[in-house]
């Protein structure tokens, strides 16, 4: 890998495991420093010490409010100075519901965290990102769901298509202020709070004949395209 990080601050929602957890790892080992976001306080910590810890932060934040994710960005470049970028990683995994038997509450969850947490952390973020030395990146986390449907799943494929949206028009919003931003959209992924996870091993094998290779994906893996998109 011929790319590195040094000099550089990543701050990183949903860092407490699976994809978030990863790609912590993945940009501290390039040489960033991290400032690490979760409500999982435990998770994070653990998240933080395999990064190295000393020279990283965390905070415990919901992104579902917009004041703590102004608190989170203004307290990352107060601690460690500048922000270069931003994944947004926090969200909630979905649960097979048809709508007839979907919650006001379970609506409110998805769409709090997934699409509107996003757009908390991006609108916080880009005041700092516009000033930074050679430009800076954001990267936001769609699904394959968010570019294929599902029944049973209607509000995280509508919070998920409409993080793609969103990535576009910021795309061509923040191009001239020379940040980059994209979406990554992973598929069946190994991680705790993975659907299929949960279910256990015999969910597992069925979803597994649905991979062309046979196998479900790594957080290390989308963990990759994350740090190579924000070179």
């Amino acid at each position: 890998m011929s790319y590195r990080f040094d000099g550089k601050v990543c701050l990183i929602t949903g860092a407490a495991s699976g994809i978030g957890r990863a790609t912590a790892q993945k940009m501290a080992a390039l040489g960033a420093t991290l400032s690490l976001s979760d409500i999982n306080r435990d998770g994070l910590a653990e998240t933080n010490t395999s990064c190295g810890g000393d020279k990283h932060m965390t905070e415990i934040a919901d992104v579902g409010s917009s004041q703590a994710c102004n608190d989170l960005v203004s307290a990352t470049v107060s601690r460690l100075g500048r922000l270069d970028f931003v994944f947004n990683c926090a969200g909630v995994n979905p649960t097979a519901y048809a709508l007839t038997e979907t919650t006001d509450a379970y609506y409110d969850k998805l769409m709090n965290t997934n699409l509107r947490g996003t757009y908390n952390m991006t609108r916080a973020a880009i005041p700092h990102l516009s000033k930074a030395e050679g430009g800076a990146a954001i990267v936001n986390t769609s699904s394959m769901m968010g570019l294929t449907v599902a029944a049973n799943y209607a509000i995280y494929c509508a919070t998920k298509f409409a993080i793609v949206g969103f990535t576009k028009a910021m795309a061509m919003e923040l191009g001239p202020k020379q940040i980059r931003v994209n979406a990554v959209a992973p598929g069946y992924i190994d991680t705790p709070t993975n659907a299929g996870v949960v279910a256990g091993p015999e969910a597992m094998a069925e979803q597994e004949k649905k991979i062309a290779i046979g196998r479900f994906g790594t957080a290390g893996e989308v963990a990759d395209v994350v740090a190579f998109l924000f070179r």
